[in-house]
């Protein structure tokens, strides 16, 4: 268990007082694994209301597809999945995904709480701007109406 004297010794020796931008402009994607592409189509774009902008073949993967979905500002949510491998459902494991979080405005936030009760998702709502609940394949999301990342600048903590 990481202490807060610990923490606060990571930041003394890590964090820069002066930030002069990132080598980084963006998430490009993040792929993740579909169980059944039509279902993922259903959620991500019927019920979350991201738009499905690709439908292709998977690249180096015969047979494979590859789907993806605007999450907003540029970025795609990719998912590929492997017909006939069978492939354990989702597990939290140390070095895998914890969970994604998208930002989404705060009147499209309480549009698509109503979209998951619709829905029958299942999910616990955070604070009153975060949205917690998995996928049809169990993978871990999260809608926020929470500020951009940058208001959590690594200066300022």
């Amino acid at each position: 268990m990481t202490t807060e004297d610990e923490r606060r010794e990571i930041r003394r020796r890590h964090l820069r007082e002066v930030r002069h931008g990132t080598s980084g402009c963006g998430v490009h994607h993040v792929t993740l694994i579909s169980g059944d592409v039509e279902r993922t189509i259903r959620f991500y774009q019927d019920v979350l209301e991201f738009p499905l902008t690709t439908v292709a073949e998977n690249p180096g993967h015969e047979g494979s597809s590859r789907v993806l979905f605007d999450v907003g500002d540029g970025d795609l949510l990719a998912f590929a999945d492997f017909p006939g491998l069978a492939l354990p459902a989702y597990r939290e494991v140390l070095g895998g995904l914890h969970h994604i979080a998208i930002r989404v405005p705060p009147e499209r936030w309480s549009r698509l709480r109503g979209r998951l009760d619709e829905a029958r998702v299942p999910y616990h709502q955070e604070n009153g701007v975060s949205l917690r609940f998995a996928d049809p394949d169990g993978t871990p999301l999260e809608l926020t109406a929470a500020p951009p990342a940058e208001a959590e600048s690594p200066h300022r903590r």
